[in-house]
């Protein structure tokens, strides 16, 4: 009986194995049939910062040509607060059909570095679907302010420490981070002053409210144009083709400083791999598009597409970078 019963194992082994196989090809199968009929109804797109934000111009470009493709509605949805965690909780606890999803900035790295608790696991709650692209930070101060440089606002921030202010979209927020690291560079010390979005941080900047704001480009690029703000330096490398004539940080004496601001795009955790698939493809494939590549070089935003493996990758990597920032700046976790 022992050596019949030991006889029998595998082939319930064998069983269950070619059950298990067979419900994975069913699943496979189903996802595979969820994207050959998606979309077939209208996709919300759910921008956690105010309108007028970077992710929130880059999210409407795309949009818009994702439209024409899919021949469907691709609405922009605005859910700003709390350093974009309230909208990022409302695709977190969606139905993860691909309908609703997230368009964020480089703050969905930066914000683990800043709240203890997050209302969701960024590592697990939401798939990494596709990069929108990337575009420097411009540093701007008023118009008619005291620095005409970078190296005068350093010079002032070091006579007085502690005393000036610089402005941020929130607190968590990469424009926050981005300033520290900033001062973190430069051997500075600053107040923060956090606002409910970029647009705000610009006008309070653009008042003399606040010293200065390492703003989006994409969202400052009119008021720059327009001479309402100076620009002090853009914090890529080199120059921005969309503002030539504002130098680099790196390029004004200081080589050591270099960061980059990014948007992207994410699901919920259980949408369809086949349906990521497609979403990533066809946004990559938009950014292909004459009318979406003239709106981003007129922004500054820079096209640097992705599969969601390498998006995966790359935030990872921002997510250990602001860490980083956060604990040198000794920000505690709120």
């Amino acid at each position: 009986m022992l050596n019949s019963s030991r006889q029998a194992r595998p082939a319930l082994n064998s069983l269950n194995l070619g059950k298990f196989m067979l419900a994975l090809s069913f699943c496979f199968g189903m996802s595979v049939v969820q994207a050959q009929n998606y979309p077939n109804r209208t996709i919300k797109m759910v921008v956690p910062l105010t309108t007028g934000s970077g992710a929130d111009i880059a999210g409407r470009v795309v949009a818009k040509s994702l439209s024409e493709t899919w021949k469907q509605s691709v609405i922009i949805e605005n859910r700003p607060g709390a350093g974009g965690l309230i909208g990022t909780g409302v695709v977190v606890n969606s139905d993860p059909d691909g309908y609703t999803l997230l368009v964020q900035s480089a703050s969905y790295a930066a914000n683990p570095a800043i709240y203890k608790k997050l209302p969701y696991d960024p590592l697990k709650s939401l798939i990494d679907v596709v990069i929108l692209g990337q575009t420097p930070y411009v540093m701007i101060t008023a118009a008619d302010g005291p620095y005409q440089t970078i190296r005068d606002l350093v010079i002032a921030a070091k006579s007085k420490p502690g005393e000036i202010t610089f402005a941020s979209a929130g607190v968590g927020s990469s424009t926050h981070l981005a300033a520290e690291y900033f001062n973190q560079v430069m051997g500075i010390k600053l107040i923060h002053v956090p606002y409910k979005g970029s647009p705000e941080a610009i006008s309070d900047t653009m008042s003399g409210r606040t010293a200065f704001y390492m703003a989006p480009l994409d969202t400052a690029i009119g008021q720059l144009k327009g001479g309402k703000v100076r620009a002090l330096g853009v914090t890529s490398k080199t120059r921005n083709a969309a503002v030539p004539d504002i130098p680099s940080v790196v390029e004004q004496g200081y080589p050591n400083f270099e960061i980059g601001l990014w948007f992207g795009v994410w699901a919920p955790t259980g949408t369809p791999p086949a349906v990521v698939k497609k979403i990533n493809q066809d946004i990559n494939q938009a950014m292909q598009d004459p009318e979406v590549k003239t709106a981003y070089e007129t922004k500054g935003i820079k096209a640097t597409p992705m599969s969601p493996a390498e998006f995966a990758k790359f935030v990872r990597e921002e997510m250990a970078k602001y860490q980083k920032i956060a604990k040198d700046a000794n920000i505690e976790p709120q």
